[in-house]
């Protein structure tokens, strides 16, 4: 009797030390981390080199201790760069331009090129799209590289320079610099010579006439305002389209606890929420301060749909064709799959009706600074 009761004690003991193993481990905090976060565009006013920013004051409040280490503008790598230093475990995070990492990378293509996600809906939408959840899959698994999401690109896209580009005659014999090779064809096609450099060498190259004009965002055009005063844009993804995602190294990533696994993916998603707000806003403010309906004046002239029109009518399957160039055959079917798809959500999400054209932008107001 004594015996059964001495077992009956001894369970009650290893029960109670599993309770408090068990609810210990529950309990364990996120562990300090020591990051570095490499990017190709600019830093502030650029919309999401504030979200970079945001990201960076926030960690240490979430992680106490914990630091992570901006890179804008190419400072630390290239895109291609940074890939290769994810995939090899040697860079932590990076906020790349997807069709920047082609070269080593050439399927993240399928998602990139003009006149597919036309609206802010459309755009907001394009991690539903089955396209880029195979990226993101095939990035996982022959990459060892985790994406956590995308962010927005600017509503403006567009090009600035000295002069004003807006009809497809204009681009003739110019020197506009490319994002990256998958804009190259969209210059290209407006018989523009299209120059591929960092965001870091372009307000140089526009002083010394290296290049004449270049391929940019409202936010990245604040940086140049001054060397390119002359910025034109057909709306969201209109002349061009490419998608910034967050991604970080797994061979760094899987070292990490749980709960610091856990803190992490919460402020990387609330940062793309800021990213994504200060983005609109960025380009609603810029337009509101710069904006100008004479495009013979300096400042953010929008095209009208009939001169927007006539860019993307001269592209014809110019940047398509070009796509499936540079990519494997079995590529090319979700080359087209994105298209329709981007056709769809654009049909389906039509302008005003997302919730980021509604977002109050005097929230954001003391962060951005229009200069």
């Amino acid at each position: 009797m004594e015996h059964h009761k001495l077992k009956q004690f001894a369970g009650a003991v290893i029960a109670a030390f599993a309770l408090v193993a068990g609810s210990a481990m529950a309990q364990e905090a996120p562990k300090k981390v020591v990051l570095r976060f490499a990017a190709d565009f600019p830093p502030p006013p650029h919309p999401a080199g504030l979200a970079m920013k945001h990201f960076a004051e926030r960690l240490p409040q979430v992680i106490p201790g914990s630091e992570a280490r901006l890179y804008y503008a190419g400072a630390l790598y290239t895109i291609p760069e940074a890939f290769e230093a994810m995939r090899a475990g040697n860079l932590e995070m990076t906020w790349m331009q997807m069709g920047k990492a082609a070269p080593v990378e050439p399927w993240l293509m399928a998602v990139v090129g003009p006149g597919i996600l036309t609206t802010p809906g459309a755009v907001d939408n394009l991690e539903k799209t089955q396209t880029y959840q195979m990226l993101v899959d095939r990035l996982q698994k022959n990459q060892a590289i985790r994406v956590f999401g995308a962010g927005h690109m600017s509503f403006g896209m567009g090009v600035g320079g000295k002069k004003r580009y807006l009809k497809p005659e204009d681009f003739v014999g110019r020197k506009v610099r490319s994002m990256g090779p998958a804009e190259n064809p969209v210059l290209e096609s407006w018989k523009a010579n299209p120059v591929v450099m960092g965001f870091g060498e372009v307000p140089n190259a526009l002083e010394s006439g290296v290049i004449d004009g270049l391929m940019t965002s409202i936010g990245g055009w604040l940086s140049v305002r001054e060397q390119a005063p002359f910025y034109t844009t057909g709306g969201a993804g209109v002349v061009t389209g490419d998608y910034y995602m967050v991604s970080a190294s797994r061979r760094w990533w899987d070292r990490l606890s749980k709960p610091t696994q856990e803190a992490l993916s919460k402020l990387i998603a609330e940062t793309i929420q800021v990213q994504k707000e200060l983005n609109w806003c960025v380009d609603k403010m810029t337009y509101e301060k710069y904006g100008t309906k004479d495009p013979n004046k300096p400042g953010v002239y929008w095209m009208t749909a009939q001169e927007s029109g006539a860019l993307t009518a001269a592209l014809g399957q110019g940047p398509t064709n070009w796509v499936k160039s540079k990519t494997p055959q079995p590529a090319h079917k979700w080359v087209d799959q994105f298209r329709e798809e981007g056709k769809k959500l654009s049909a389906a999400n039509p302008v005003g009706s997302s919730w980021i054209e509604k977002v109050d932008c005097s929230k954001h107001a003391s962060k951005i600074v229009i200069k």
